[in-house]
């Protein structure tokens, strides 16, 4: 357990944590540290007593935190008159506004009364942080909540959509005020319950396994063998751990369904874990073989994993390597398909994962691009003359998409751009961007080249 403020070992292991402790614990190591949500998250619930309810309390008060972490700050201007030294005491106002604002079933009383009790809790002995947040917290309820002015309509989208100006200014500049409006209101409702249901096992039953168990499984109106779940959890079932579904988001699906495939090719996957992509194209290789590469082996761990309970492991072969050295490894060798789902700033992805909005730059976009570039180059030298090679990424940034896609066909004179027909959604360019706010989706682009004639 991380040590988050001044008080001992044996006092810190006595105390039974509530779930309001555990989310507190866990945005100090984010804010203050740079720590993954997630593993932080899971790191602090793996070791705590709590029920299921108190978990998903803790897991909302976190992610609630960090997605609104830009409008919570706004909140407290005003009303914080001295300088908040005390590491725990920031992450504890933003987590109680968040609840006097957003949660209208948690009593105000109640989040005064938890948010005295854990100022004293981690404050210790000569604190006065619990004075602080009583009166911050007194005079909050008071006053309400505020917004700036709508004549500025940066800094006013940017504190109620709660993202930094600069991506706000990026959105408008691409596609207009409105749609940035739509855009940035979409980023911040909640996620669906998303899961692909594998080829080879019989779906019917699947998902009437699924109505037996209270998911209410909708089709997906975007991408063919996904379904929409009422509610997460599915990964503790039987029908995930018997690799009847695996959960993948509706978009990143589309990507191998923008493939030809005849059953019997030999597949690259240049960036592929954790492997849901890999093991989709595995399952369209009845008598073929899909080669998965990432740069890190724990991470082909879970490739393998994956293949495993998808029961296409007899399909994948992994191996540890930089795709930007694939053209040296495999010299002389050939693929019939090439996946490249690249590595990017995942601006797509804020609905799931909301820090990545305070911790990417327009930097990164533009050093993401040479990574992606590169890896094009080197992927392109070993694919079939009439091969197919996929460009993916889970991003709307313009410099990552089709910025790349042109700089590649610039560069690459012998390919060219094919429109696909997926089962529910075509490309008529042979690119296909989705924004946040198309379907509900994750953000997601896919760019499908071929070599000329």
């Amino acid at each position: 357990m991380v040590k988050v403020v001044n008080l001992s070992q044996k006092r810190k292991l006595s105390m039974t944590k509530s779930a309001r402790a555990i989310a507190l614990e866990t945005l100090i190591r984010v804010f203050r540290d740079g720590s993954y949500s997630n593993i932080s998250l899971n790191n602090n619930l793996r070791g705590s007593r709590l029920s299921q309810t108190d978990r998903n309390f803790a897991t909302r008060l976190v992610y609630g935190t960090i997605q609104y972490k830009i409008y919570l700050e706004y909140q407290l201007k005003g009303l914080v008159k001295t300088k908040l030294k005390e590491p725990y005491l920031k992450p504890l106002l933003l987590m109680s506004v968040y609840q006097i604002i957003f949660l209208d079933k948690v009593p105000n009383r109640a989040t005064l009364n938890e948010a005295n009790k854990l100022a004293k809790q981690f404050g210790g002995r000569h604190s006065s942080g619990f004075r602080i947040a009583n009166g911050v917290l007194h005079a909050l309820i008071r006053r309400g909540a505020i917004l700036p002015d709508k004549t500025d309509s940066v800094k006013y989208l940017s504190v109620k959509a709660s993202v930094p100006e600069w991506l706000v200014n990026y959105i408008i500049t691409n596609w207009g005020e409105k749609r940035a409006a739509s855009i940035l209101s979409s980023i911040n409702t909640p996620a669906k319950n998303s899961v692909r249901l594998s080829t080879l096992s019989d779906q019917k039953q699947t998902i009437a396994e699924l109505k037996k168990l209270n998911f209410a499984p909708q089709d997906s109106k975007l991408a063919s063998n996904e379904l929409i779940l009422s509610h997460g959890g599915v990964s503790t079932t039987p029908p995930f751990k018997e690799g009847k579904l695996t959960i993948q988001d509706e978009a990143a699906s589309l990507v191998v369904e923008a493939f030809d495939f005849s059953g019997d090719e030999k597949v690259l996957d240049a960036c592929s874990a954790p492997g849901g992509k890999t093991t989709q194209i595995a399952e369209y290789l009845p008598h073929g073989q899909v080669t998965a590469l990432d740069i890190h082996e724990k991470k082909l761990r879970l490739v393998r994993q994956n293949a495993n309970r998808m029961h296409v492991a007899n399909r994948v072969v992994t191996k540890a390597m930089d795709a930007r050295k694939v053209d040296q490894y495999f010299s002389g060798q050939q693929f019939a398909k090439i996946l490249v789902d690249a590595p990017c700033s995942g601006l797509g992805l804020l609905r799931r994962k909301p820090e990545i909005r305070y911790t990417k730059s327009m930097k990164d976009l533009l050093n993401l691009q040479k990574i992606q570039l590169d890896i094009l180059d080197h992927v392109s030298k070993i694919l079939e003359e009439n091969g197919e090679l996929i460009y993916s990424t889970c991003t709307f940034a313009v410099e990552e998409d089709e910025k790349v896609v042109e700089i590649f066909l610039k560069n690459h004179p012998k390919f060219e751009l094919r429109p696909f027909k997926l089962a529910k959604i075509e490309s008529k360019t042979g690119m296909l961007k989705i924004l946040p706010d198309s379907y509900g989706s994750d953000g997601f682009f896919i760019a499908k080249f071929v070599v000329r004639g």
